[in-house]
């Protein structure tokens, strides 16, 4: 029996019955537990109560840098690999550079993201702006008047309207932005874009056996969107397929969390 966890959203909820269905299909049974939030999956993977965790990326360097021995990435979406932060302003604005950034106002998304967030804090500090000492202001999207966007369609909307000089946006949420034609790409220019990380992932412990390890890869490999309960888990995970996990991509985020003393 493989014992898998995550955090308890809906979105994971879905997905958990429907991995538990697939696996069970493939001859592998799994039972799925929901954890009250992120550092309680964390703690459950480290002291050895789940084989398999569905990590954010904060999570996973959090366990990996706990362990004696590395873990497994087993699985990622297809929308977790070659991941980017963007930092755009509107068209119009007289910003090219991050040194035009200087005395500017910007726009961080959630607070909790780590694209947006954490890694664009990182980012800016790191080439030279340091958002508490350069910015003119700096804000979270927790610490603006609600206008009932998502956290990035609100950095865009701000940007766009002139209210902010710049802000910090993930690369797959501009890219869905503007293939939904919610905003217009000629409205924004991206001044700097990042070099490409890793995001969420599936982590099994070390002690896995290697067949086993190789038997869940591929199971999560052949998770198809033409059935229903592969289509259930791709739409729950907000992805087309999810493939083999990877090690690489995830330095720049340990180093960023280290910063911020989150580790």
């Amino acid at each position: 029996m493989i014992k898998l966890g995550g955090t308890g959203t809906a979105s994971h909820l879905s997905a958990f019955k429907g991995l538990e269905a697939h696996f069970k299909d493939l001859g592998i049974e799994v039972e799925w537990v929901l954890y009250s939030d992120d550092m309680a999956v964390v703690q459950a993977f480290v002291e050895g109560e789940i084989d398999i965790a569905w990590n954010g990326p904060l999570n996973y360097v959090r366990i990996k840098t706990q362990l004696q021995e590395a873990c497994h990435v087993l699985a990622m979406r297809d929308v977790d690999i070659d991941v980017v932060t963007h930092f755009v302003t509107a068209s119009t604005s007289d910003v090219y550079t991050l040194t035009d950034l200087v005395e500017r106002n910007f726009a961080f998304g959630s607070r909790g993201s780590v694209e947006t967030g954490l890694l664009a804090h990182h980012f800016l500090r790191k080439f030279g702006v340091d958002p508490e000492v350069d910015l003119q202001s700096a804000t979270f999207f927790e610490e603006r008047q609600e206008l009932g966007f998502t956290p990035e369609l609100d950095v865009l909307s701000r940007v766009i309207s002139g209210e902010y000089d710049a802000g910090a946006v993930s690369g797959p949420a501009l890219d869905k932005l503007i293939r939904e034609e919610t905003i217009d790409p000629a409205g924004i220019r991206v001044i700097w874009t990042s070099e490409s990380y890793s995001h969420c992932c599936f982590t099994a412990q070390s002690s896995m056996e290697v067949e086993l390890v190789d038997r869940l890869r591929e199971g999560f490999e052949a998770i198809d969107a033409d059935n229903s309960v592969g289509r259930a888990i791709l739409e729950a995970e907000g992805c087309n397929r999810i493939i083999s996990g990877r090690a690489v991509g995830w330095d720049v985020i340990e180093e960023a969390a280290r910063e911020q003393r989150l580790i």
